[in-house]
């Protein structure tokens, strides 16, 4: 068989920068799909009158996160880049991330500090992380550099010694730490209100805290575990792109997911001061005097008993499913609406119980 063809550098890829570009891809695709299925949501919230941190904060990582990557997309995939364009414009994506990761970072803290009911040890614990983290990726990025690529393999930025992997490390302790919080104070709050587990995960978004965790994870064995070929070899970024977008990913579902107000980062959905408590009338009876015997009856004042929401098998009372229309109880079986939905003193069942006692028959008794 005569010589085989010559394929053009773009083509004749090495193994592992033919796995970064087609992870690449996939990076896009996450984020071009997060994009559109959040879009009626950041709507709706984008016509709310309040505009707190977190608010800000969600609008800015979902533009800025698709826009920084398709800049990273062009540069990685465009032929028609020299590496002497690449030599100016490697600092980019690392810079461009240390910025996302600051913000999704601070979103972590503000949403662990509420959860915790302002505590100021989670605050300083977690502000602590954050200003460690900042400080150290803004270090980081100086020590990055251009892959020596062929011409027409793209642009990649690659770090110039192993230990510049504390650029990520610094974030993923943050997030283990946000991770492990957040664990502990869904936990804690089955004292108060037992559910199951994965209701108590879709509760209060566990899986969004565990999904940025693992990812974050994964991204630390390629810096720390894996081990380039040579100096062309970019493995160690491989995940770097996907990370960064789950991970903004994850956290915009976190604002999404906060209980009332952004305002201070919202609230948790079992506060450590609520138990449940039921009051009623009460009979008493003194003890019998040597001489005469006398029962005493004690008034017993109205009780209030507070009637919980069953199971939508037992004819649920929703008033979450309600929108004001008539037409809602004929499409649900067992759904009854409620008046003013929006009301919070609408929101269950009160029956008041009023006692009498018949004294004038007791005393011909």
């Amino acid at each position: 068989m005569s010589d085989g063809i010559q394929l053009p550098p773009s083509l004749d890829l090495p193994p592992h920068l033919s796995a970064h570009k087609y992870f690449f891809v996939c990076t896009l695709t996450v984020a071009a799909w997060d994009t559109l299925v959040l879009s009626p949501r950041a709507w709706r919230l984008l016509r709310t009158k309040e505009w707190p941190f977190l608010k800000i904060a969600f609008h800015f990582l979902r533009f800025f996160m698709p826009v920084e990557f398709t800049i990273v997309g062009v540069a990685f995939f465009d032929t028609k880049w020299s590496q002497d364009t690449c030599e100016k414009f490697f600092l980019f994506e690392p810079i461009c991330t240390a910025i996302l990761l600051a913000v999704c970072s601070t979103v972590h803290v503000i949403r662990i500090h509420a959860i915790y009911e302002k505590s100021r040890a989670v605050l300083i614990g977690m502000g602590s992380l954050l200003a460690v983290q900042i400080v150290v990726t803004a270090i980081c990025c100086g020590f990055f550099r251009n892959t020596p690529l062929l011409e027409g393999q793209g642009c990649i930025a690659s770090p110039k010694h192993n230990w510049v992997g504390i650029y990520w490390l610094s974030a993923t302790l943050l997030y283990t730490a946000s991770f492990a919080l957040a664990l502990i104070r869904s936990f804690k709050s089955l004292e108060l209100k037992p559910i199951t587990y994965w209701k108590l995960m879709l509760r209060d978004g566990l899986n969004l805290y565990g999904a940025i965790w693992l990812v974050n994870m994964v991204n630390m064995i390629y810096w720390f575990v894996i081990t380039p070929t040579g100096i062309e070899d970019p493995v160690k970024t491989i995940v770097t792109s996907m990370a960064a977008v789950l991970t903004t990913s994850m956290t915009l579902r976190i604002i999404l997911s906060v209980r009332g107000s952004l305002v201070r980062g919202g609230s948790f959905a079992v506060s450590s001061s609520s138990h449940p408590s039921r009051s009623g009338g009460t009979l008493s009876a003194g003890r019998p005097q040597p001489t005469n015997q006398i029962l005493s009856l004690q008034q017993p004042a109205p009780a209030t008993y507070a009637v919980p929401l069953g199971n939508k098998e037992r004819g649920e009372w929703v008033a979450g499913d309600y929108d004001g229309k008539n037409s809602v109880n004929d499409n649900k079986e067992g759904v009854y609406a409620i008046d003013n939905p929006a009301d919070p003193a609408n929101l269950g069942v009160k029956i008041t119980v009023d006692t009498e006692t018949d004294y004038e028959n007791f005393a011909r008794k």
